[in-house]
This record gives structure tokens, C-alpha cells and sequence, in this order.
């Protein structure tokens, strides 16, 4: 090869390298995904744990001692007020009460002895017939026979009340559990365990403890007018059943504890719920979902957009109007389903990064787009809330 071939070689490879140079492609802004966010009406609520109350309980227990003869209910069964549950061995009584109402006409005959002989002495003693003495002692006896006559009836009243309480009854209306005595049992006045018990459940108490900090917050919320309700007097609750489902008849709050426990700083509440068909059991644990009321005007932000910096601040990166990316400091109020509740550092019609965030830094410029995983925000409506747990 001759020396002018390789100098036009040379010249040749320095103007391909330089048009290459010029002709490389800029690199291309990021894609992210964006969310427009807007306000909209959330309802706002609170679970917390309770355990459900029958209405009422009673114990079933004698009032006399005795062999109990005969069960008369079936257990697990629907029992009425005055209904006739149990039977003890009446013949003690019976004998008790026959002999009451023989000493009460016995002292009935008494009464109108004495009363004749102390008027015969009031007419005796006028003539002097008759002492003094006499006399006064006379109406004495007539007097005693009375009071007699009035402790005979108190004693027929005490066996007869005996003889009824050999029969013992429902004192209220309800489902009655098992029988803890059987027939030929002995059984006791004032003994410690009941016979059974009776729990009414047509309605139920579900009652659950709330902290007092929360109280005060959605109590300020409310007065504020950020928070409203339907009624002002009780609020609703919703029942999550141990299997999940939610109970399909609401409740309403209906009592508050008057102080505040000093050892956990809570509050009890009282809900009471219909129970037509004895769905809620007394002793079952549930979840109530306790209705704060409903949020105006509300940012719900997804969860996907919102993270965490270094020192737990809550912080989102948004798109500007020049396509560029920025940094807010944000405050999560609570979770609500997959989203959050941004009360600061985000407004309605800001475009909130939600895929595509590796990488991307604060000042770099992105090419928004909607999002792939998450569906976009839409127009303002009321949104149902799932399980929302504030802060302690």
C-alpha cells in the first residue's frame, strides 16, 4: 500500500467517526405514572374490638330449699316471664301452710273470747262488780288476741309464698342455656351456682373502648364543620362478624363512659344492635365499625404514591406544568382501602407519581402518562371506607 492510498484511508475513518458523533440520539425523558387527584366526600370510620352483651341476663336460682321434682323446659329453648321452670317438692309446704292457717283461726276464735269477757268487765267494773285490775287485765287479753290474730296472718302469708316458690319461674323473657340440675337434685336457698341462665338477645349491647385522644379529635372535627353526621344525637356502627361478613342490620351508639380509665386512657362505648334472628351470640368477639360521620372535601391519595424519607416524614413526588418532578411533604392521616388521607401537602389537580418512581429525582423532567397498575381517580362521589385505624 502506498503511502497516499493510507493517508486517504486515515482521512476517510476521522469523517466517519465525526458524522456518528453528531448523529447519537438525546436521551429521552423517564416515563411515570401519574394520578390526578380531586376532592371528594369520604365517610370516615373506626374499628375497634368489642365483645357482644346480651341486653339482659338472669341467673335462675330457689328461693327455698328443697328436691327439685321436675324440669319443665327444654334447654337451649325460648322461655317467657312467669313461665314455670322448675318444680320442688311441695308436701313440706303444703304441711307448713295448713298449719299457719289452723293457728290463724285459732287465734280468729281467741280474738272474740276476749273481746266478749272485756266487755262483760267494762260493764262490771261501772257497779263495781268487778276490780279494776280485772278489768284492765281483760282488755289486755283481748288486745294480745288481736295482735295474735294480725302474726298468724303474716305466717300464713310467709308458707303460702314458700309453697309458690316451689314453683319457680322465668323472671324475664329469653333464650334459657342448659340445666345444671337434674330431677332428685338438692337444692338450696341462696346457694352460689344457678339452676340456668336466662340471656335476652332480641337486641344486644356491643361494647368496645375507644381512646380518649381520638374522642376529643373527632369531637373537634365535628365542631369544626370538617366533619359532618346525619344525626347529631348517636352515631352508627357497623358489625364485622368473626367470619368476616359484616352484620346486615346498622347500630347506634348509645353510651359513652362518664370518665376516662386511668390505666389505659380509653373511654367504653356501648352500641346496641336488633338481633331479629339470634345471629350475634353474648360473648362473641366482633369488630365494630364505629361511623365518625362524613369528610368534605376530602384527598385520597393511592398508597403507591405516598413513601417514607429517612426520618419517617410522609412525602410524595407530583409532576408540575412543566413536566417536571417535585417533592412534597405530605400528612397521612389514616389509610382508607388502598388509598390514604392527605389533609397536607397535596391539593386537587396535582398529578401524583405513582409508577415509575425508582430513579426518578426531585427537578428531573418525566414524561406523565397514565398508570398501568392503578386505575385513575375518578370524579368526586361519596367513597365507602374500609378499615380506617388512626394513629395512637
Amino acid at each position: 500500500m502506498t503511502f497516499k492510498n493510507a493517508s486517504s484511508m486515515v482521512l476517510a475513518l476521522a469523517l466517519l467517526a465525526g458524522c456518528s458523533s453528531s448523529e447519537q440520539p438525546q436521551p429521552q425523558a423517564p416515563k411515570v405514572g401519574v394520578v390526578k387527584l380531586a376532592e371528594q366526600q369520604v365517610e370516615l370510620t373506626t374499628d375497634l374490638p368489642g365483645r357482644i352483651q346480651a341486653s339482659e341476663t338472669s341467673e335462675v336460682r330457689p328461693q327455698i330449699s328443697g328436691v327439685i321434682r321436675q324440669r319443665l323446659f327444654a334447654e337451649g329453648s325460648y322461655v317467657k316471664a312467669g313461665q314455670v321452670l322448675y318444680e320442688i317438692e311441695d308436701a313440706p309446704y303444703r304441711a307448713a301452710l295448713g298449719t299457719a292457717q289452723g293457728n290463724l283461726a285459732n287465734a280468729q276464735a281467741s280474738v272474740r273470747a276476749t273481746q266478749l269477757q272485756a266487755d262483760r268487765y267494762r260493764d262490771l267494773v261501772e257497779i263495781n262488780a268487778v276490780s279494776k285490775q280485772e278489768y284492765d287485765n281483760a282488755v289486755a287479753a283481748a288486745q294480745q288476741a288481736k295482735a295474735n290474730v294480725a302474726s298468724q296472718k303474716s305466717a300464713v302469708d310467709s308458707a303460702r309464698v314458700n309453697l309458690n316458690f316451689t314453683r319457680i319461674r322465668a323472671p324475664i323473657s329469653g333464650r334459657i342455656g342448659r340445666s345444671f340440675y337434674t330431677r332428685g337434685a338438692l337444692v338450696q336457698t341462696g346457694q352460689s351456682d344457678p339452676l340456668a341462665t336466662i340471656m335476652s338477645t332480641s337486641s344486644v349491647y356491643v361494647d368496645v373502648t375507644q381512646s380518649a385522644a381520638q374522642i376529643l379529635n373527632l369531637k373537634e372535627a365535628l365542631a369544626s364543620g370538617g366533619l359532618s353526621r346525619e344525626t347529631s344525637d348517636s352515631a352508627r356502627v357497623k358489625l364485622i362478624l368473626p367470619n368476616g361478613k359484616t352484620y346486615p342490620i346498622e347500630g347506634r351508639l348509645q353510651f359513652a363512659e362518664v370518665s376516662v380509665d386511668p390505666e389505659t386512657g380509653s373511654v367504653a362505648l356501648r352500641a346496641t344492635f336488633p338481633n331479629p334472628d339470634g345471629m350475634l351470640l353474648p360473648g362473641m368477639f366482633v369488630r365494630a365499625r364505629l361511623v365518625e360521620g362524613v369528610k368534605q372535601n376530602a384527598i385520597l391519595a393511592p398508597q403507591q404514591g405516598i413513601s417514607r424519607d429517612p426520618r419517617g416524614r410522609a412525602t410524595a413526588l407530583v409532576v408540575n406544568a412543566e413536566n417536571k418532578v417535585e417533592m412534597r411533604q405530605v400528612k397521612a392521616e389514616r389509610p382508607i382501602g388502598d388509598k390514604w388521607l392527605v389533609t397536607e401537602g397535596l391539593k386537587p389537580g396535582d398529578r401524583l407519581i405513582v409508577e415509575g418512581l425508582s430513579g426518578v429525582q426531585p427537578g428531573a423532567t418525566v414524561t406523565p402518562g397514565a398508570p398501568q397498575q392503578i386505575t385513575a381517580a375518578r370524579a368526586p362521589a361519596l367513597a365507602k371506607s374500609a378499615t380506617a385505624t388512626e394513629k395512637h
